[in-house]
């Protein structure tokens, strides 16, 4: 419809009458408080209706040769681009079934011929005034929309920096850095979009749910802050003592998230996910993982997609209890836990898909005093 929104400006009236003496009445009628169109058919009126600036209100008799004026209203109705103009019938006919014909086709209002001069002014003015209100509304709902969307992704944005950080703080203190959390996102987001394509995985791994599981990953090891220094620092391979003290960051990491749900009152998608990755990435695909031993289909497939992720980077890696292993050595042995650590068919999708693992270590590579080795 015309976006003369502007108080100022006039609405656009089209008058569809093949009658002469008509269109002259109506015009005179109008002309001073609104811009007038004129068609003498209903192929003209569908045309000039359909250009913009469309008219505000359509003025159409219903008695023309060759297109009635319910034929013209009906595809004017049946357009999208001329559905929501008001139609005002013109018409001789005085019979309650025509008016109902043309109110069942969308018109909103009938005038009887002869005119009469006052119902005429009065009636185009009551649907000219809903139609500026209605395009207010539609502008002010717009602005609300573009506020509304606006918010979002402030708050979303706000909320990824808050992801980010928390799980910066628990690599830091295990002298990782946030490249190991970029890393290790893309990988999982990478593995997924590839398998989702198995009817296996299809159910669970969305195109929204891969894209919460991307922004869940950094937070796969937060529990690592409950675990004393002396501990996560070690320099050499940990005691059977300290180790099952290592093991708890699973849990710690968990009872972390069930708080957030527990504060919230409910829990989403994201929480689910984010518990899923922090409490079972640990678990093995036979059974001999940590913290509860689960094994095949019972680890959920956002641990096992975690598993690779995290253990493909820890041996590109540099620790202080080893040295980086070459790209192709990390590949060989992640081959050798087909089965046994990682789920198959993820582990086969990920040995298809190498290169781009690779591409995306070299994209988050540290820097010279950083700990990857990618050759």
């Amino acid at each position: 419809m015309n976006d003369g929104n502007d108080f100022d400006s006039k609405q656009v009236v089209l008058i569809v009458d093949d009658t002469p003496d008509n269109i002259t009445l109506l015009s005179a009628l109008l002309k001073d408080n609104y811009k007038i169109k004129i068609a003498t058919n209903g192929v003209k009126a569908l045309h000039i209706a359909s250009t913009l600036p469309s008219p505000d209100l359509i003025l159409l008799d219903v008695m023309m040769p060759e297109m009635d004026g319910y034929e013209t209203c009906k595809r004017l109705k049946s357009n999208p681009a001329t559905a929501e103009i008001p139609v005002i019938f013109l018409t001789a006919k005085s019979q309650v079934s025509d008016e109902e014909m043309g109110l069942k086709l969308g018109a909103v209002d009938y005038i009887s011929k002869p005119v009469s001069p006052p119902i005429v002014l009065a009636r185009v003015a009551t649907q000219l005034n809903l139609v500026r209100a209605r395009n207010l509304l539609q502008d002010q709902n717009k602005h609300l929309e573009k506020l509304v969307q606006d918010r979002t992704r402030k708050l979303a944005k706000m909320q990824d920096a808050i992801i980010m950080a928390m799980a910066s703080l628990a690599e830091t203190r295990d002298n990782e850095t946030g490249n190991h959390i970029r890393r290790t996102q893309n990988y999982v987001a990478a593995l997924a979009r590839q398998l989702k394509h198995l009817p296996r995985f299809s159910s669970e791994l969305t195109e929204e749910n891969i894209e919460l599981l991307y922004k869940s990953a950094p937070l796969h090891d937060i529990g690592k802050v409950g675990i004393p220094d002396n501990i996560l620092l070690k320099p050499g391979k940990l005691d059977s003592e300290e180790f099952e003290i290592m093991k708890l960051h699973t849990t710690y990491g968990r009872e972390t998230i069930l708080s957030v749900e527990r504060y919230l009152g409910e829990s989403n998608e994201f929480l689910r996910f984010a518990r899923e990755i922090t409490y079972s990435h640990q678990e093995k695909w036979d059974g001999s993982g940590y913290p509860e031993n689960l094994s095949g289909d019972a680890i959920p497939i956002s641990a096992r997609l975690m598993a690779v992720a995290d253990v493909y980077d820890a041996l590109i890696s540099k620790r202080v209890y080893k040295p980086a292993f070459s790209h192709e050595e990390a590949i060989d042995i992640m081959r050798k836990g087909r089965g046994s650590h990682f789920d198959p068919d993820i582990l086969d999708v990920f040995l298809k898909i190498t290169d781009e693992f690779r591409e995306i270590a070299l994209r988050y590579r540290e820097s010279e005093s950083g700990d990857s080795e990618i050759y």
